[in-house]
């Protein structure tokens, strides 16, 4: 998220919250919530098809415990909201960024249970057997001056930029079995361990840059098993490129947030430096399926970011770009102007509804990108047209779900049964 200032990024979830949203019509009898979706590729996608999205849900909260408490009972107006969207699209499997990290995973348990399997406006319920959490950066304190202002403690002298521990964390849900013994994090991976990394060592003392982890919450890398075959789900949400100075300290991490997995999917000797949380070395090994899966920050070409910061993915030769569209965002950006008109990038891409005057505008940073070797049935963005079903559970600043909308991405996994 990438919301007017520091400030806003807080308030605006908490307003969405209180804001109620108008009845979406359940689909037709017969048809099931994923007739009812923008999706024009349920039919192929029901033939042995996978649904993964990424959905940047703004599911945090300014203090530590209230997302909890907002979702041990099941009349959170922006929880209902975000569980309806997820319904309408039903996917299979679903990482939500900006959902905090709650130990023991009952946030989690706590959305699952009051909001996604309880039908929510007419919409069938979906069931997640498995999901998965871990501990991230935002929030944990470093003990070092991270933005040299004197002073030692804060949201900005965080490992990530955070009011508390797991403030801005990540859950994923899935349908189907989470080979959790294989599961690998990349909390702890320092940035100076990243070869040619973009690291500004003349804004860092030495001893800051020795420490300094890389993820501003966290790579995971969950293993998800489909049928007799796995998926490798990559998950990550990395800094936004902005909130800092002409050392573009934000911009170069996020560069090298998304170079991550480059690297660890290029493989061999591209990702013999990195390590995960337990110690084990490399990357990802050749032919193994996998999605992508986060809001990056990081639009191809407007927007903040640090040069070809997207496109290290988008261009990667193991990765499928299915270039997901909605109708909702090519409304938004012509009605809303400002920085949307210079914009390189065609609307229709635009995964959020950012601030337009100033900068940066609606942007592409959501992303489901699956391997090549998974065949694609199709892909989109749930944003549709004002008046059209759903387009209530998008709506304009003050949001009543989220600034990002879920981005799904429907593959075949070969061999399946």
């Amino acid at each position: 998220m990438r919301l007017r200032s520091r400030t806003a990024v807080v308030s605006a979830a908490a307003l969405a919250g209180v804001l109620a949203v108008t009845t979406v019509a359940p689909a037709a009898a017969g048809e099931g919530p994923r007739a009812a979706s923008s999706s024009k590729g349920h039919e192929s996608r029901d033939k042995h098809g996978l649904r993964v999205v990424t959905y940047n849900a703004s599911l945090n909260r300014g203090e530590q415990g209230q997302l909890l408490r907002d979702l041990s009972t099941p009349d959170n107006q922006q929880a209902r909201n975000i569980a309806q969207v997820i319904q309408v699209n039903d996917p299979d499997i679903v990482l939500l960024n900006e959902f905090d990290y709650v130990p023991g995973g009952r946030a989690a348990q706590a959305f699952r249970d009051n909001y996604l399997a309880v039908s929510q406006n007419g919409h069938a319920p979906v069931d997640y057997p498995y999901h998965y959490v871990a501990p991230v950066n935002t929030g944990v304190p470093s003990g070092l001056d991270l933005n040299q202002d004197g002073t030692v403690g804060g949201p900005d002298d965080a490992w990530g930029f955070g009011l508390f521990p797991g403030q801005y964390g990540m859950v994923i849900y899935s349908k189907y079995p989470i080979a959790r013994d294989r599961v690998r994090t990349f909390q702890h991976f320092r940035w100076q361990d990243m070869p040619g990394n973009r690291l500004p060592t003349d804004y860092y003392t030495p001893e800051q840059a020795a420490q300094l982890r890389l993820s501003s919450k966290s790579h995971w890398d969950v293993p998800v098993r489909v049928g007799h075959k796995t998926v490798h789900v990559l998950a990550a949400h990395p800094t936004p490129p902005s909130f800092d100075g002409p050392e573009d300290r934000n911009g170069r991490r996020n560069n090298d947030e998304i170079r991550f997995w480059a690297d660890y999917i290029t493989g061999t000797k591209s990702a013999r430096y990195i390590y995960d949380d337990a110690g084990r070395r490399g990357g990802l090994p050749r032919g193994e399926r996998f999605v992508i899966v986060g809001d990056y920050n990081s639009d191809p070409n407007d927007g903040d970011s640090f040069p070809g910061a997207a496109r290290q993915l988008l261009d990667n030769s193991r990765v499928r770009d299915p270039q997901p569209t909605s109708a909702g965002a090519v409304v938004a950006s012509a009605r809303q102007g400002g920085a949307n008109r210079t914009h390189v990038t065609r609307p229709a891409l635009d995964t959020a509804d950012f601030s337009d005057d100033p900068a940066p505008g609606n942007l592409r940073v959501d992303y489901a990108l699956p391997s090549k070797n998974l065949p694609l049935l199709d892909a989109g963005v749930f944003w549709p047209a004002p008046g059209r079903p759903g387009s209530e559970l998008t709506g304009e600043y003050p949001f009543p779900t989220s600034d990002h909308r879920l981005v799904w991405v429907d593959v075949k996994v070969p061999g399946r049964r």
